[in-house]
């Protein structure tokens, strides 16, 4: 898989852990949601990412 797919399926997950955790756990898990929604939007105005980062560092394929 290429980064940009690893990034989508690891924001993803991240998202839906995190509302499940929110649910079944504490429901101040739902401010992992809002830290992953505002890294994505922060990513797409900036054209930086850390995850991006850390993908490349692990020698994921760009």
């Amino acid at each position: 898989m290429k980064m940009e797919n690893w990034i989508r399926v690891i924001a993803g997950s991240f998202i839906l852990i995190s509302l499940a955790l929110a649910k079944w756990v504490h429901p101040n898990w739902i401010w992992f949601t809002v830290f992953v929604g505002a890294n994505l939007l922060q990513s797409g105005i900036t054209k930086w990412c850390l995850m991006e980062k850390i993908l490349a560092k692990l020698g994921v394929e760009k």
